[in-house]
Parts: C-alpha cells; sequence; structure tokens
C-alpha cells in the first residue's frame, strides 16, 4: 500500500490500529485547498497516473455518498461555475480522488483495502490554510453536509451474523454478489 521507505507518523498507525480494532464504516477527511468531494480510489496504479480514472468495486456507493455530502452543502451544490470550485459543478461538486490527482498513502485507499470503512474526502474551501475568522462560515457551510452524510450509515444492509444458538459471530465475511469486496463482522 505504502511506497518503500515511506515512513508512516506515529497518529497515523494509531488511527490504522483504532480503525481495524473496530469496524466503523463510514468516514470522511476534511481538507483545505479547493471545495469537492472526492471518494477512492486515490492512488491509481495506472503508468499514466495523473488524472486517470481509478474506481473500486463500489464505485455507485461511494458516488452516492459524495453526493449526499455535496447536495448538502451551500456552496459545493451552487451551479455557478465562477465560485471557487466552480470547474467541479458538471461533475457535481464530486470526482474519483486519481481523476482529480493520483497520490499514494491515503487513508481513504487504506480504510477500504483494510478495513470496513468507506472513507470519502471533503475540501472544505479554496484557501488551503483559512483564517481563524474564515472557519465559522467553513464550519456553517459543511455543518449541515456532515450531517446529511452521517446520515448515510443508515443505507444498505446491516444486521447481526449469529451462530444457531443466537451468539454473534465475529470475523465473519460478508460478499455481495458482484461486487469484489468484502467486509467482515465486528464482535
Amino acid at each position: 500500500f505504502f511506497s518503500p521507505g515511506f515512513q508512516v507518523a506515529p497518529e497515523t498507525k494509531a488511527v490504522m490500529k483504532w480503525l481495524r480494532s473496530i469496524p466503523f464504516v463510514l468516514s470522511a477527511s476534511l481538507h483545505g485547498g479547493e471545495l469537492v468531494v472526492t471518494y477512492p480510489y486515490d492512488y491509481s496504479r495506472h503508468p499514466m497516473e495523473e488524472k486517470m480514472f481509478s474506481p473500486t468495486p463500489d464505485e455507485k456507493v461511494f458516488k452516492m455518498l459524495a453526493k449526499a455530502y455535496a447536495d448538502a452543502h451551500p456552496v459545493i451544490s451552487d451551479r455557478s461555475e465562477l465560485r471557487c470550485g466552480g470547474n467541479f459543478v458538471k461533475r457535481g461538486g464530486i470526482i474519483n480522488g486519481a481523476e482529480w490527482y493520483s497520490f499514494t498513502g491515503g487513508m481513504a485507499d487504506f480504510n477500504y483495502l483494510h478495513t470496513n470503512c468507506f472513507e470519502i474526502t471533503v475540501e472544505v474551501g479554496c484557501e488551503k490554510f483559512p483564517l481563524e475568522e474564515e472557519l465559522f462560515t467553513i464550519w456553517h457551510e459543511n455543518k449541515g453536509a456532515l450531517l446529511n452524510y452521517m446520515e448515510m450509515v443508515h443505507r444498505g444492509i446491516k444486521g447481526i451474523v449469529s451462530d444457531k444458538f443466537g451468539n454473534p459471530i465475529k470475523n465473519a465475511r460478508i460478499s455481495v454478489r458482484g461486487i469484489q469486496h468484502d467486509v467482515t463482522t465486528g464482535k
């Protein structure tokens, strides 16, 4: 997953361990520098790499999750192409991460490949490092979209895998026909 010689920061290792210990199903990473919602894969193994569409087996689910966020965001859902993030308007404010730019070692790809967690990346504004006085506005622009995204946890299949006595089974593999990506149950 990581390039040879790649050093993983202690806090990143801690988050990776945490994600593997609890069966999270949704997460979002908040960044600055653009106004768009991206989804995995963020890394393309194609030789051309840059701006190469790289879908996961769960492409439809990721697009639905990204759209749930983008459609509830007052600026991302604005159809004006002359605003921050306007170059993503024709795409509905979302894009496959590797199609935008490819990079290795991202948490969204790690989560999808090594845990049950589906993560999107939200670029919350065109300022890479917003000023303190801008944070209140950014929070209010994203609050409803974050809540809408969190409600997506109720979509799809959920339940308890148990043995014939009703005891939960941990690490049971759940497969969906036609999707080459399994998840496992927690304890």
